[in-house]
């Protein structure tokens, strides 16, 4: 296990020798195989009552031109459709609209369960959590526990940012904080809902600020063995305020150094995700040689990261993500939401 001074040490080591050591770690572990999964994003609203330096989504006022909040027929419509093309998961999140009630979300799960019982439902992030919890005046628990008799099978990793409380309090102060995004997977976890976790970098971080998120993630790691995937998001500057003071995308070199450092550092965390959408194509078929295992999925909408200038397609053919792994030399291996083989 890498202690944190020697992780620090590895952002020093040529590229070539980072990909070798972290692609040889990642065989150990999954061999040849990538996983994905053909599944469907649906952002419910962009209505949110906190409006983080980094995002290009949300937006503050509810009657703002742009501003919406899909109805539960629409929902359940976007996940028909999605079915209907072989989607096995959906992963659902939004911004925080103050308006709409616990019920809201309890009814949606209800209701995709019921009309696609096969389908995993991958939903709502920590920052959800809290903000229903604030709501109903309850305990995490006493949410998550709700939501899962509801239907909901695992949580994405959102949220996360930077955990570090010197960085999060400048480029997301509102939101909360470190430790509570902690709690809300650590309860999570207790109560056999797994989930993915994340990082932004690449604006006004540093390295060493990486790896002390790293070191949190893996301590809970240990403690819950709750964590499916660690997804490295590059931070995208347009369409935000943050992009005002950090102007220009981190380079590839830097992605790639992240991504394989990851791969050795977070030892109990079974996968590396190459975010697609975020990283584009071009560097996440890079990153399955820097340790990542996973290449996420079809997708078929997203909103969030092209809000902030994502320029990757907006979906995935499950035959062309395919076969982009197997252009790779690697064996593409179709998941369920669990990472378990179809």
């Amino acid at each position: 296990m890498l202690t944190a001074a020697q992780a620090l040490e590895l952002f020093r080591l040529p590229l070539h020798e980072l990909a070798t050591l972290a692609s040889d770690y990642k065989k150990e572990l999954h061999g040849k195989n990538v996983y994905w999964v053909c599944n469907r994003q649906i952002n419910y609203t962009n209505v949110c009552c906190l409006h983080c330096s980094f995002c290009a989504f949300s937006k503050i006022k509810k009657d703002s031109p742009t501003a919406y909040n899909m109805a539960l027929p629409e929902i359940t419509a976007k996940a028909k459709e999605a079915v209907h093309l072989g989607a096995r998961e959906l992963h659902i999140v939004g911004g925080l609209h103050p308006d709409n009630p616990f019920s809201y979300y309890t009814d949606m799960l209800k209701t995709l369960r019921q009309n696609f019982p096969k389908v995993n439902l991958k939903c709502f992030t920590a920052v959800e959590i809290c903000h229903f919890a604030k709501q109903q005046n309850r305990s995490i628990e006493s949410i998550l526990a709700e939501l899962k008799d509801a239907g909901l099978d695992t949580m994405p990793g959102g949220g996360a940012e930077i955990l570090v409380p010197e960085i999060r309090e400048k480029i997301c102060g509102q939101k909360e904080s470190g430790e509570q995004w902690l709690s809300v997977h650590r309860a999570a976890h207790k109560l056999g809902i797994p989930t993915n976790a994340t990082m932004l970098f690449g604006h006004i971080e540093n390295v060493e600020h990486r790896i002390a998120h790293l070191q949190m993630l893996r301590d809970l790691q240990t403690e819950t063995n709750g964590f499916l995937a660690f997804l490295p998001l590059v931070f995208l500057p347009q369409n935000n305020a943050l992009g005002r003071q950090v102007k220009n995308r981190t380079s590839e070199e830097d992605i790639l150094k992240t991504i394989a450092i990851s791969r050795l550092f977070l030892n109990n965390i079974p996968h590396i995700k190459a975010y697609w959408v975020q990283l584009g194509i071009e560097t996440a078929l890079k990153a399955l040689h820097y340790g990542a295992s996973d290449l996420d999925g079809t997708v078929m909408e997203e909103k969030i990261s092209r809000s902030a200038g994502a320029n990757s397609p907006s979906e995935l053919t499950a035959t062309h993500l395919q076969q982009l792994i197997k252009e790779q030399n690697l064996i593409p291996v179709e998941r369920n939401a669990f990472y378990k083989p179809i």
